[in-house]
């Protein structure tokens, strides 16, 4: 229902209509009750397949300008458990999977959080030019800023003041924008992605195998050596 409705019923934002539950602001309990639900739960699993595509595109980029990266590694793990979490988010409302809700919400903000200080971090140890500096700069803004606003969404959520509560889930919903923005700043690298960068990255998946296969092929010739030797004997 509209806002203009809601406050005609003298029900906005802290009363509730008669025989509904009490409203609230929070991104959780607008996608509640359907049709919302059903579309909350649409673009959080198109969300989560996203994310794990960024995530995947990211690390394949960073593999491709500067080789494989223990930090890399962690980014594209983070993001995909954010992925996990953002599904369960989705597709588990509160009102009826409580538990389920609130282990997906506690899987996807800390993740998101790390994955967006893990990229910050790469951007400046991939930096070249001084317009690599400011996306940088750019990103340690949002990642500071969205640290901010999840310590203080979780602090204030706990609380059982009415106004508190508000300012939680105002804070909820600055994270969440304030992550989408700082997806949109990979649109800076992305815009140089290719064929090679895919190959790059199916080279890295095969790295195991061909050092295995390797490893095998250079034991072969002891081998070979010792059976000589067991057969002169």
């Amino acid at each position: 229902r509209s806002p203009s409705y809601l406050a005609a019923q003298g029900c906005w934002p802290g009363r509730r209509l008669q025989g509904s539950p009490a409203l609230s602001p929070f991104l959780s309990k607008c996608g509640t009750f359907p049709p919302e639900s059903c579309f909350f739960s649409l673009i959080c699993s198109l969300g989560s397949f996203m994310v794990m595509l960024v995530g995947l595109l990211r690390y394949a980029h960073v593999i491709e300008c500067c080789g494989p990266s223990l930090l890399n590694t962690l980014g594209l793990a983070a993001g995909w458990i954010c992925a996990a979490g953002l599904t369960m988010v989705g597709n588990f409302q509160v009102d009826y999977a409580k538990v389920l809700h609130y282990i997906g919400a506690g899987v996807a903000f800390p993740t998101s959080m790390l994955f967006v200080f893990l990229q910050s971090v790469l951007t400046y140890r991939m930096a070249k030019t001084r317009g690599h500096y400011w996306t940088g700069h750019l990103r340690s803004i949002l990642s500071a800023l969205a640290f901010i606003t999840l310590v203080f969404s979780g602090v204030f959520f706990v609380q059982e003041s009415f106004v508190l509560q508000h300012v939680a889930a105002l804070c909820e919903w600055i994270f969440i924008i304030n992550v989408l923005v700082f997806y949109g700043t990979f649109t800076f690298e992305f815009g140089a992605i290719s064929t090679d960068t895919f190959l790059v990255l199916l080279k890295a998946s095969q790295a195991p195998k061909s050092y295995k296969s390797d490893s095998s092929t250079a034991s072969t010739p002891h081998g070979h050596s010792h059976s000589e030797g067991l057969a002169m004997v």
